[in-house]
């Protein structure tokens, strides 16, 4: 998708929707098939929509969507909007300007003007409240279903079109002015100003988006934002910088977008999730998709002919179609979208790829793949088709604080070194001028001392622990050394954390614990559908698996090995 002018964007007509769905595209090939899909899909929503909008005439939420706890969703609610505008708006829809949405749609619009405080903005009843960020995150399905209702000759629609002006009007004055909480929020508020001034024009939009623009985007080295949030953020921040580079004309903005698309491709395993393990936000360790970002990688395929953006557009819609289902008004809102993708490039599917600003290790054979983190409890995860082993982690009862994290990731050749080093030391006395200076014992809420009393204090006893974890991998064979060495008779414990789902073979149950397994010796298998991971040698000297300021259980199928320091393992995952 070329970056539009202002005024290009503003010349798309009323028919320009229904003749980009019905005609051939620019090069003579067939319009899309996968716009036909989504209208099919937005017509299954429509009709879930209209079951589940509050229609109780004297309800406090008329007409808004509610989540399961019966609270109104804005969000919600102008997702709903926005779907049921384009559906009226499609020709292949069954419900096609169909007089069964004017009321709906109606009661959808006056929910939001009634959730809209005076000040303009909307809560996010789960945690923010007068939030400007929640309503610019709520402005792009209603600039969405604004611009599309301004392209739709649909009489009835008036008074819902002057509804969603009012709100917009009130929204931008609280953007204008409001703050954010997180990296992302400034580029959304961007986003969303730009979609207010391409509907109508106000200096004071753009002034306050070149606010937020000389804060300057914050993408790293590796091509990360700084929230690192692969699944949820990131690609919320590529879709927000296409939008200002497009309609403020801001083609420079497209740089960190590409360079973040790229970075992603090697972030992908073989089913299509995406690595989450090094994120900063809640998406961390979490199964993620790649749907957020296919409007991304398929406009800038389209304007770059970028062959490799164009694969992976395709490779979301096979692994991710479900999660497409709302993204008709995205097409309809930028009919270039609906052009055939360029030829595809293949993707990168066996490599070894070091984030060095991220600490991290990338690595792909195929159906294998592997990700190697420091400044993370997790060492590493690995996937074989299905099967996951989403976490491995190192853990030592060594004065409460013995949960491995690797300082940095150092590499030589094949093989990742991690390293930390611990001290445990015990206080003596405060001295008599101490004392006589008034110090005396600070104690912390679990009563302990306080650390302004142990930094007075001098250190005695000092015990040291040292763990050192290489990871090697060669032709998709990925083996664990694992040292720990200092003061001796440490109880150790390796956890092995796999996928919810699968069957382990080989291991043994730990008493007490669910989903907990000890690898005594030999060799173990997890299995999940047609696709193995299998791991050993096991090691058992006891059965102590959670260990006094480890973190808890991994949320999964989890198998450990076990010892004492000094303690030298090594463990192969093929």
């Amino acid at each position: 998708m070329r970056v539009l002018t202002r005024r290009e964007f503003g010349r798309i007509g009323a028919g320009v929707i229904g003749a980009a769905m019905c005609q051939a595209g620019t090069r003579g090939q067939a319009v899309e098939p996968l716009v036909d899909s989504l209208v099919r899909d937005n017509d299954e929503r429509v009709r879930i929509w209209l079951t589940k909008q509050d229609r109780r005439p004297d309800a406090r939420w008329h007409g808004s969507l509610l989540d399961d706890y019966g609270l109104p969703s804005v969000g919600g609610t102008a997702q709903m909007l926005a779907g049921l505008v384009a559906a009226g708006a499609s020709p292949a829809s069954a419900f096609h300007q169909a007089p069964s949405l004017v009321t709906p749609l109606a009661r959808a619009a006056e929910a939001l003007l009634r959730a809209q405080h005076d000040d303009g903005t909307i809560d996010l009843l789960a945690t923010n409240f007068h939030s400007p960020p929640d309503t610019a995150f709520v402005l792009e399905p209603v600039t969405a279903a604004a611009t599309i209702l301004r392209r739709q000759a649909w009489a009835p629609l008036q008074p819902v079109r002057e509804a969603l002006d009012t709100f917009m009007r009130r929204a931008g004055d609280a953007l204008v002015s409001g703050g954010i909480h997180t990296p992302n929020h400034r580029w959304v508020v961007c986003a969303a100003l730009a979609r207010l001034h391409a509907l109508r024009p106000d200096p004071h939009y753009v002034a306050r988006v070149d606010q937020w623009l000389a804060e300057t985007i914050d993408i790293d080295p590796d091509g990360q934002y700084t929230e690192r949030s692969t699944a949820v953020y990131s690609p919320v921040v590529d879709r927000a910088l296409l939008t200002v580079a497009t309609l403020l004309e801001r083609p420079a903005l497209l740089d960190p977008v590409r360079r973040n698309l790229e970075m992603t491709l090697y972030y992908v395993h073989p089913d299509g999730e995406v690595a989450t393990e090094a994120s900063r936000r809640q998406d961390r360790y979490q199964r993620g998709s790649m749907a957020r970002y296919y409007v991304s990688y398929r406009a800038l395929a389209l304007r770059d002919g970028n062959g490799r953006f164009a694969a992976m557009a395709r490779q979301i819609e096979r692994t991710a179609r479900p999660q497409l289902g709302g993204e008709l008004p995205a097409f309809l809102e930028w009919p270039e979208l609906q052009q055939p993708l360029p030829a595809e490039a293949p993707l990168p599917t066996d490599y070894v790829k070091v984030f060095a600003y991220s600490k991290l290790a990338r690595i792909r054979r195929g159906a294998m793949s592997a990700t190697v983190l420091a400044d993370n409890t997790t060492v590493l995860s690995l996937r074989r088709g299905q099967a996951a082993l989403e976490a491995v982690r190192v853990a030592s009862a060594f004065f409460g604080k013995g949960q491995f994290t690797g300082t940095a990731l150092e590499v030589e050749g094949d093989t990742y070194h991690l390293r930390q080093h611990l001290e445990g030391p015990y206080y003596q006395p405060l001295t008599a001028a101490q004392v006589a200076g008034g110090d005396h014992v600070r104690m912390t809420a679990n009563g302990t001392l306080a650390s302004e009393s142990r930094a007075l204090r001098a250190q005695s006893n000092v015990q040291v622990l040292d763990t050192h974890v290489g990871v090697s991998e060669r032709g998709g064979v990925v083996t664990l050394a694992i040292d720990i060495t200092g003061t001796d008779d440490v109880p150790v414990a390796v956890e092995l954390g796999f996928r919810h789902g699968g069957t382990l073979e080989g291991v043994e149950p730990v008493k007490g614990i669910a989903d907990a397994f000890l690898l005594r010796a030999g060799t173990g298998r997890y299995r999940l559908g047609a696709d193995t991971i299998t791991f050993g040698p096991g090691r058992v000297d006891h059965t102590w698996t959670q260990l006094r300021g480890a973190l808890p259980k991994w949320d999964g199928q989890s198998v450990y090995l076990t010892g004492l320091t000094p303690f030298h393992a090594t463990l192969t995952l093929s």
